[in-house]
């Protein structure tokens, strides 16, 4: 008699299986509804094949297209291995490394066969149609346990070095898992973790696009090959996939890039990689934000300062940075440079400082300055920080990723008793901030990853007090997307991350607060408490915007550059229909600048229309149009960018308190009387 193993299912039922079935009986045993739109399965909690035997007692959920977040990450995985099988297919001795699923498809690194050169998007539309024929054939995808060693000697036998050299790097006598694309010998193969659909065939052709072809290294690193990446976008069917082409277009025409320029708001060049800069249009953005923030700390009882840009490296090895973000930062020899034609620019010999990549060890020194006492607790430092980071040149990207920014960066040292009130004030301010720019975000609480520093007791309450300052400020829901992120906190600490949703439905992550208790103990921070005995503070690194450069390049393209009238770099703009008009022209503007308002005028000999193009090209709020009658009247002609409604005439007192009014930032409507 057969084995029998007893597997749980989420209703509560258990259902008795012999020994050698697999989560696909199951489904067909339940019906045949489930047993076809059933993917895969949670076994125990691990995702896995669905074809894949049970070996003891175990809890079981069938995965289906319902549960989305898991279904995407299957096929999406699925399609690489596809689009690997199909470029093998078409172009003998081209070599396979990796290809994993992204957050809207997937992609695969390729060698090209030696004498082929790189592949292009050229190579696209073939490569798709052989990726549908591959779906078509319908073939099993099976799972194969093997030893290291035969792994590699089929890798060498096949010409497949990259996957030869990886598979020696895994642990000796861990069994490796190869999935085989159909039934036999000499069928396609990879080495691969999983989990995989039950077949090709469960894939919809028509739910994928190849997007694009990079380059990049072998393993990541400039002193490996240069392999072909080729990227692809995928979905559960041709309707999602639709769906996202379209915000991809919407997404193109808002590229900040491409707006900065239009715009004249700021430009890169590789004489700074990864640093902007910023023209007079786009500095007044910076300069509106930062007032805007500067209103809102002063008000929660925030104290600015102002650190260092540079410190010895021993404070970063003190801090932990040394360690674990060394690879990231700038260094800079202690020493004067060799100024003579002839010899090393540097000894060598000389101590090491660095570019600070963040701020916390120095708000850690000001704290130190003088005894803290518990009475001057909560202490929070605010400081618009200037930071490096040594990213690489090929992960740069405009606003969005820089080696050189500015945080909205503060620390709070506070006691033990104030950690949730503080967090729950922080989430409150947050909120409003958000909401004043039309952001809707969700909540997460990224949990300990597995490298970290501190004892789990002190993991233990930093998690609890994030979570119970969240639940008391009415966050933790599902209207608010609430979801604990396993191993993604710090590595000193748990984290709190805003994730704001922009005009076209994409998610940004912004906002953080981290509950620290590593810092304080490895730079000796500490105050007196009331038993005038000494205890570290609780520190809680912060912010809202996260970095000017990376919100900037968010709010233009949430925006359009359609920028609401209080950040607009040009608020309104005064056009003449005729040289006449000209002097009522610059009255106008004196009047409008004196009312605070950024007013230019436009005096050219140029047709109104091609002004009124022009000048919305430009993202422009308002264009107020005069000739002879509104000079002579005292009036305006008011056009709204974007507006479908004609203009709207009216004088020039009443433009302007109209103007007045709706040129104040957010924060400031309500004081108006």
């Amino acid at each position: 008699m057969s084995k029998m193993f007893r597997i749980s299912l989420p209703d509560g039922s258990v259902r008795e299986m012999p020994e050698g079935s697999t989560p696909a009986d199951v489904a067909a045993a339940i019906g045949p509804g489930l047993a076809k739109a059933a993917l895969a399965a949670r076994v125990n909690g691990e995702v896995r094949d669905i074809t894949r035997p049970f070996e003891e007692d175990a809890e079981l959920a069938l995965i289906t297209a319902r549960d989305e977040k898991d279904a995407l990450e299957l096929v999406r995985h699925d399609y690489a291995h596809v689009l690997a099988e199909a470029v093998q297919n078409l172009f003998p001795g081209t070599q396979i490394t990796f290809g994993p699923a992204t957050d809207d498809g997937f992609y695969y690194d390729f060698a090209p066969a030696p004498g082929r050169g790189a592949f292009t998007e050229e190579d696209l539309p073939a490569i798709e149609e052989e990726m549908r024929r591959v779906i078509a054939r319908d073939e099993p995808l099976i799972r194969e346990v093997w030893q290291r060693a035969d792994v590699r000697d089929f890798f060498q036998r096949t010409g497949e070095t990259f996957k030869a050299e990886w598979v020696m790097e895994l642990p000796e006598g861990e069994p490796i898992t190869m999935y085989r694309s159909g039934q036999g010998e000499g069928k396609w193969m990879d080495l691969c973790r999983g989990p995989h659909l039950a077949s090709t065939g469960k894939l919809d052709p028509q739910a994928f696009k190849l997007t694009r072809v990079s380059g990049a290294y072998w393993r990541g690193d400039p002193k490996n090959p240069m392999l072909s990446r080729i990227y692809g976008t995928a979905w559960l069917n041709r309707k999602q996939l639709d769906e996202h082409l379209k915000r991809l277009e919407e997404a193109a025409k808002r590229d900040h890039r491409k707006l900065g320029q239009e715009m004249d708001l700021f430009h890169l060049q590789a004489e700074a990689h990864g640093s902007i800069f910023w023209h007079p249009n786009g500095y007044l953005i910076w300069r509106e934000l930062e007032a805007y923030m500067r209103r809102a700390i002063d008000a929660a009882g925030y104290q600015e300062v102002k650190t260092p840009q540079i410190m010895d490296a021993r404070q970063w090895e003190q801090s932990g940075h040394w360690g674990k973000y060394r690879e990231n930062m700038f260094v800079i020899p202690d020493e004067v440079p060799n100024t003579e034609d002839e010899g090393p620019v540097i000894t060598g010999d000389a101590d090491w400082m660095a570019l600070k990549p963040m701020n916390c060890p120095a708000h850690v020194l000001i704290f130190r300055q003088g005894i803290k006492s518990y009475r001057d607790l909560p202490l929070r430092l605010y400081e618009n920080g200037c930071c490096h980071r040594n990213e690489p040149h090929g992960a740069l990207h405009g606003l969005m990723r820089v080696r050189q920014f500015t945080q909205d960066d503060a620390h709070i040292f506070c006691r033990e008793d104030q950690i949730v009130d503080e967090v729950k004030a922080f989430c409150s301010l947050a909120d409003r901030i958000y909401k004043d720019f039309g952001f809707s975000y969700s909540i997460k609480l990224a949990l300990r990853p597995e490298k970290r520093f501190g004892s789990d007791a002190d993991w233990d309450k930093a998690e609890n007090e994030l979570r119970d300052a969240v639940k008391a400020a009415g966050l933790a829901t599902p209207e608010y997307g609430w979801e604990e992120l396993p191993g993604e906190g710090a590595f000193y600490a748990p984290k709190l991350e805003w994730h704001l949703t922009d005009a076209i439905g994409r998610t940004w992550q912004v906002g953080t607060i981290q509950s620290d208790r590593v810092l304080p103990e490895r730079l000796d921070a500490s105050y007196v408490g009331e038993d005038g005995g000494k205890h570290r503070p609780v520190m809680l690194h912060r912010a809202i915007f996260g970095s000017y450069e990376r919100f900037i390049g968010i709010l233009i393209e949430h925006y359009a550059g359609r920028f609401p009238l209080w950040l607009a770099p040009v608020q309104a703009v005064v056009a003449t229909i005729v040289s006449d008009a000209d002097g009522y022209a610059e009255e106008v503007v004196r009047k409008l600048k004196a009312a605070g308002i950024r007013a230019e005028t436009d005096l050219r000999n140029e047709k109104i229309n091609y002004k009124v193009r022009e000048h919305s090209l430009a993202k422009v709020p308002l264009l107020l149009v005069v000739g002879k009658r509104e000079a002579e009247e005292g009036t305006v002609a008011l056009r709204r960018l974007g507006s479908e409604e004609r203009q709207l005439v009216m004088s020039l007192d009443e433009a302007l308190r109209m103007i007045a009014t709706e040129a104040v930032a957010p924060d400031l409507a309500g004081q108006q009387g």
